[in-house]
């Protein structure tokens, strides 16, 4: 008897085939969750120094003789002789675990909105304000706690040992009250922000000429309008991203918002409120137009208008 080789258990193109069904037996809410988490793991990748850089600004104290202030080159080349080059990604586990999951809640939110309220057009500036906002707002409060952590590990202040023993050595010592702390302002924060960068975002590219333009030129364009929508809405929230860093290092110290206004202004004066600025400014400018640019060139794969 002849030995004939068995044929194997799937074909190249039976493979080929299953993975170009993949996408399409997935719900399109749960799509755009996993296009918002990809392009949330690559900017918080990227852009984490910056972040740690804005916290550590932010909380710095003012200088005896008001010539001490360091800026943020300053900063940057003390903690890198201080913590080694890897200690500008200190608390990239915690960013990670909020923003793959809670950019995804973002994204899956707003195309879950859109389909519901503007059914095949484009949303008109309060429109975009008013998706962006809730988006936000509701992606702020279900990852907060994780937010808490970020804020915290970000500082040098503590010394947690995983995002798991932070979030339950918080809840242990101080309660939810921990856990949400600063929720007014985050909210404050983000959901203008989010608002706001929807709004100018959809309008430039409105402006632009879309279907005069190299399909290849596409993903620049949209990187080129994230850019200029980020730098004005970062501008617009920035008090609201000092007070909130301030509750949440601290929340024994404040109880409400308006404790943590009386102290910033009394201690830094009207210009604290902009502390940390620059480096907040760059990396939610990059990272809010490189996660909408992944996103809808990853939506647009799938076969979906994002």
């Amino acid at each position: 008897m002849l030995w004939k080789p068995s044929p194997p258990l799937l074909q190249a193109q039976d493979v080929e085939d299953q993975v170009e069904t993949l996408p399409v037996t997935m719900h399109p809410v749960l799509k755009a969750f996993v296009c918002g988490s990809i392009s949330g793991t690559c900017s918080t990748l990227l852009f984490q120094p910056l972040d740690l850089l804005k916290t550590r600004l932010q909380t710095l104290q003012p200088a005896v003789n008001g010539s001490g202030r360091a800026g943020m080159v300053r900063l940057l080349f003390r903690v890198v002789r201080t913590e080694s080059i890897l200690g500008l990604w200190k608390g990239v586990s915690p960013s990670f675990a909020r923003c793959i999951p809670g950019v995804g809640i973002y994204f899956s939110t707003l195309y879950m909105m859109k389909q519901k309220f503007l059914v095949d057009r484009s949303p008109t500036a309060l429109e975009s304000v008013f998706l962006g906002a809730t988006a936000r707002a509701v992606s702020g409060i279900c990852m907060l706690p994780v937010t808490v952590v970020k804020t915290r590990y970000e500082s040098g202040r503590f010394g947690y040992g995983s995002v798991y023993g932070a979030l339950k050595n918080i809840y242990q010592t101080e309660g939810a009250r921990g856990m949400f702390s600063g929720l007014t302002a985050t909210l404050l924060r983000d959901a203008p922000f989010s608002g706001i960068y929807l709004m100018f975002y959809t309008q430039t590219k409105k402006l632009t000429l879309q279907d005069q333009l190299d399909p290849v030129l596409m993903p620049l364009l949209n990187f080129g309008c994230g850019i200029f929508a980020g730098i004005l809405a970062s501008l617009a929230t920035q008090p609201a991203d000092v007070i909130k860093t301030h509750m949440q290092l601290t929340p024994q110290k404040y109880h409400r918002t308006s404790q943590a206004i009386a102290f910033i202004y009394k201690d830094f004066g009207l210009v604290g409120f902009f502390r940390g600025g620059v480096p907040r400014a760059l990396r939610r400018t990059l990272m809010a137009a490189m996660a909408w640019t992944v996103y809808e060139q990853m939506m647009e794969k799938m076969g979906l208008k994002s």
